[in-house]
């Protein structure tokens, strides 16, 4: 069974200009990531991926080109997660069967569903799969909070093996890495990466990783060896670049970013807006400044 731990990219999708999919770009941006960023993983089908505004079909469609492009050059997170429960309990046997190394989904959202609600739609999507499951914690998205006592309750489904924590909550992190020494914990804010290596994480998953992927392998590598003021300093320059591209449009910023490489990283789905003349041009100002 291939080892979780690590810094894994959550994978941008290419699309074309009318909205499908565009393999060529999602294929260039996947060998990147392998190739030149040099990452342990990729977490498939999450929010950076667009996957929420994807039909049952393209979401299958974006785990096959994954694991086609990638085979076992690198460790494959599937992010079946829907508020659609029958649709996470297909994706997740569709990618077990492909061949992910293990499966994550994200709380369901929108409705005010109860925590044993939350635990059934956990279970059930992980029942009849022979995987793990990596639960998808990002509350300042979904709504949706759990407690230590409740994660305790999660995690005693042995097949629920840890916890991609996109929290600005520190003594959560703390608590929970106490709590739960055998469990996973990924780091979902790239901006923190630091001070979550500190708390003792096993690994990240981010979506400026995809152009960043060499500053975050420094951070994490340098904390993990206790040279904290070194690390500090990448992690300077490093939320300095994610505030602009924050402030030019997250996921089109990091594909424009991406094609000053030369890469067809393509668009945003809509009803993300699409590129304008002067985002652009921030774009190459920003890859300039930091690349």
């Amino acid at each position: 069974m291939r080892d979780l731990k690590g810094l894994y990219s959550a994978l941008l999708c290419s699309f074309h200009e009318d909205g499908t999919i565009n393999e060529k770009g999602l294929r260039q941006i996947i060998r990147h990531n392998i190739d030149h960023n040099k990452m342990d993983g990729l977490y498939v089908g999450g929010s950076t991926g667009e996957n929420f505004m994807l039909s049952t079909e393209e979401k299958k469609r974006i785990f096959e080109i994954a694991k086609d492009e990638a085979k076992d050059d690198v460790t494959l997170i599937a992010q079946v997660g829907s508020i659609n429960l029958k649709e996470s309990i297909e994706l997740a046997k569709f990618a077990t069967d492909l061949g992910y190394d293990a499966l994550s989904a994200v709380t369901p959202f929108y409705y005010k569903f109860s925590f044993d609600e939350v635990r059934h739609y956990y279970e059930s999507i992980i029942s009849d799969v022979d995987n793990r499951m990596i639960i998808y914690f990002i509350p300042f998205l979904t709504g949706v909070n759990i407690s230590i006592p409740q994660f305790e309750k999660l995690f005693a489904n042995k097949k629920i093996v840890g916890v991609k924590f996109t929290q600005g909550d520190f003594y959560l992190l703390e608590r929970m890495r106490k709590a739960f020494p055998d469990k996973l914990i990924f780091a979902g804010f790239d901006e923190m990466l630091l001070p979550a290596t500190v708390l003792g994480i096993d690994g990240a998953i981010g979506s400026t990783y995809n152009v960043n992927a060499a500053r975050a392998r420094q951070i994490y590598e340098l904390t993990r060896a206790n040279k904290i003021s070194e690390a500090l300093e990448v992690q300077h320059i490093t939320n300095d670049l994610i505030t602009d591209i924050l402030d030019n449009g997250l996921y089109g910023t990091i594909k424009l970013l991406l094609a000053e490489q030369g890469i067809e990283a393509g668009c945003c789905r809509e009803p993300m807006k699409p590129y304008t003349p002067e985002m652009r041009a921030r774009a190459k100002e920003i890859y300039k400044k930091y690349f």
